[in-house]
């Protein structure tokens, strides 16, 4: 008899903002994106609002969404505590609705990998499309899935990520990573280790996650099938070509 499945990282807000909520490295992009954009912007996949406060504080217009309803109340809470006034809706990136356009929609950090089939990926393209102002355009980012990636060992935790724990310690990301090459899918069991001062462990918090990477001509695909008028594929925040297996993928895809 199987057990009770673990949670997604995702139901645990307070856990998920103590691991990533410092995390700085594409908030100046975004924030640029947002200040290039000459009109409202929308975030999928917002979380807690790592990125979407930096940009409400920039002087931007932004609004978010996201499909865990912890994570919306929690960015809710911060903002209330922070005084700042936030439009951030529980909505699924299959089938959102948010009532307007906008100049530009991003979704960052590897949200689109959670769009696990075509057809998820394809509702999110056409949703956004729909969402876009004339000559608007969709930002995404994505890891790119290269050899390297493929050929790592599985069956043992690596350790993805690591942060300071308030009042001492630190927390821990551990990802024991099943993947599939052909159906470019990741299966992970996630633990989240807190340590105290002396690095032992004081608690352990096991969840599980998917997600399903693309490359850049079957992107580019989804794009044309979702009414895209034209796109630009690049590698890194820098905004250089897409050239190298370990790059970062940024894809703008434009509506006219």
């Amino acid at each position: 008899m199987s057990g009770k499945p673990n949670p997604s990282p995702y139901d645990a807000p307070e856990l998920y903002d103590l691991l990533f909520d410092t995390l700085d490295f594409d908030i100046p992009y975004w924030v640029d994106v947002a200040r290039a954009a000459g009109g409202p912007v929308l975030e999928a996949a917002c979380g807690t609002g790592r990125v979407l406060f930096p940009i409400i504080k920039a002087g931007f217009e932004i609004d978010g969404f996201d499909a865990s309803p912890a994570m919306i109340a929690r960015l809710k809470e911060k903002a209330g505590s922070s005084g700042l006034a936030v439009r951030a809706d529980v909505a699924d990136m299959r089938d959102f609705t948010m009532g307007r356009r906008y100049a530009r929609i991003f979704c960052g950090f590897n949200g689109f990998a959670h769009c696990e089939t075509i057809e998820d990926q394809l509702a999110f393209l056409c949703r956004s499309f729909e969402h876009l102002e004339p000559g608007g355009a969709l930002v995404l980012h994505m890891s790119y899935p290269g050899p390297a990636y493929w050929s790592e060992p599985e069956g043992a935790a690596v350790l993805e990520h690591e942060a300071p724990r308030p009042g001492g310690g630190k927390l821990q990301l551990w990802d024991n990573r099943k993947k599939n090459i052909v159906a470019q899918r990741q299966d992970s069991e996630v633990e989240i280790w807190e340590l105290g001062a002396s690095d032992r462990p004081q608690a352990v918090h096991k969840f599980s996650t998917s997600q399903r990477w693309v490359y850049r001509f079957e992107l580019e695909l989804l794009f044309r099938a979702a009414g895209f008028a034209r796109w630009d594929i690049l590698g890194g925040f820098d905004g250089r070509p897409l050239m190298a297996p370990d790059d970062q993928m940024i894809a703008w895809a434009f509506r006219t």
